[in-house]
C-alpha cells in the first residue's frame, strides 16, 4: 500500500510541475538588467523582451537597476521568488565582483540558477602604429626586453579589459603597466594619441579606428576567430593556449526556481537567440550568438568565477 502511495504522490507531482511548466508564464516577466539603458546588456534585454512578449503573450519588461559594479540589480534577482517571474540579464561581471568585494549581499553559484549563455563580444589587443609589434608574439618579445616600459590602459580598475590585460602579463610571463581610465571612451582616445601602447578593447568601438589604420590589431581574445575581423588571429593561436577573455550576457533565474520552468525559460530563449534577426544584430555589434544548454552555461559560470579569482590574486588587484 505505501508503495502504491509513493506512485501515486510521484505522479501527482510530476502532474503539478508539467502544469506548471505549461502556465508559465502566469503573469508578466521582469528582466533586470543591472546598467542604466542604453548599453549592449539593455539593448540585448530590450530584444528578448520584445520577442519572449510576442511568443508568451505576457509582458516582458525591462527594469534597469544601475550601480553597485552591478551588485544592486543582482541582489534584486536573488532575493526575487523563484517561480521565473523576475530573471538577470547577467553580464561579465557577475563573474568578477565576487573576486573584488569581501562582502556580497548574495552568492553567485548558490543563488542563482542559470538559464543560458547569450552572446559573447570579443575583445581586440590594439596598438597604437608606433609600437614596433605586428604580431602577438612580436608584442611579447617586446614586453619582455622591455620589463615595466609598455602600458596598457583600461576603462578602470576591476574591469574587463583590465583583467585581460593582467591575465595576459600571467599567460605570456610579461609585466605591462596598467593605466585606468574613468571609462573606455578616454582610453581608447589615449591609444590613438599615442599616450598608451596597448588596449584591450571590446571590438566594436575599435574597429573603425583599425579599419582607418589609426590603430593596429594584433590579436582577438576569443577562441575562436572573429567574424567581423577574421584575418585577425586569436591569443590562443599566437600561442597563448586557452586565453579566453570576453564581454558576454547570460540569463539567469534567482535560486530554486523550477526546474521545468527554468527549462522552458532557455528553450523559449533559444528559439530567440538563434533568430537571423538577433543573430545579424549581434554580428553587427561585433557579437557571436551562443543560445548554451543550461549545464553549459553553469560550468562557463564556474570556469569565469574560477578564472578570475587567480587572475585578481596574481595581480593583486584590490576590492571595489
Amino acid at each position: 500500500m505505501k508503495t502504491f502511495r509513493g506512485v501515486l504522490m510521484l505522479l501527482s507531482m510530476s502532474v503539478a510541475f508539467a502544469a506548471q511548466a505549461q502556465s508559465y508564464p502566469s503573469k508578466a516577466v521582469r528582466l533586470v538588467v543591472p546598467f542604466a539603458p542604453g548599453g549592449s546588456t539593455d539593448i540585448i534585454g530590450r530584444v528578448l523582451a520584445q520577442k519572449l512578449n510576442e511568443m508568451w503573450g505576457q509582458p516582458v519588461l525591462v527594469d534597469n537597476r544601475a550601480g553597485g559594479s552591478t551588485v544592486i540589480g543582482t541582489e534584486v534577482v536573488a532575493k526575487s521568488a523563484p517561480d521565473g517571474h523576475t530573471l538577470l540579464v547577467t553580464p561579465a561581471p557577475f563573474t568578477i565582483v565576487p573576486s573584488l568585494m569581501q562582502k556580497l549581499p548574495y552568492d553567485p553559484q548558490k543563488d542563482f540558477e542559470p538559464i543560458t549563455l547569450i552572446n559573447t563580444t570579443p575583445l581586440v589587443v590594439v596598438v597604437h602604429p608606433g609600437v614596433p609589434a605586428k604580431s602577438i608574439k612580436e608584442l611579447i618579445a617586446l614586453a619582455k626586453a622591455r620589463p615595466g616600459a609598455l602600458n596598457y590602459g583600461s576603462s578602470g580598475s576591476g574591469g574587463s579589459n583590465h583583467l585581460a590585460g593582467e591575465l595576459f602579463n600571467a599567460m605570456a610571463n610579461v609585466k605591462m603597466v596598467h593605466v585606468p581610465y574613468k571609462g573606455n571612451a578616454p582610453a581608447l582616445t589615449d591609444l590613438i594619441g599615442g599616450h598608451v601602447d596597448v588596449v584591450f578593447n571590446g571590438l566594436t568601438s575599435a574597429l573603425p579606428f583599425i579599419k582607418s589604420g589609426k590603430l593596429r590589431a594584433l590579436g582577438m581574445t576569443s577562441v575562436n576567430r572573429s567574424s567581423t575581423l577574421p584575418s585577425v588571429p586569436t591569443l590562443d593561436e599566437a600561442g597563448l593556449k586557452g586565453f579566453q577573455a570576453v564581454a558576454w550576457n547570460g540569463l539567469t533565474a534567482p535560486a530554486r526556481t523550477p526546474k521545468n520552468v527554468i527549462d522552458k525559460i532557455n528553450a523559449d530563449v533559444l528559439k530567440v537567440i538563434r533568430s537571423p534577426e538577433l543573430v545579424e544584430k549581434l554580428k553587427a555589434e561585433g557579437s557571436d550568438a551562443v543560445g548554451s544548454s543550461v549545464d553549459q552555461y553553469a560550468k562557463f559560470l564556474r570556469d569565469e568565477i574560477a578564472k578570475w579569482n587567480k587572475v585578481i590574486k596574481f595581480a593583486n588587484i584590490t576590492g571595489l
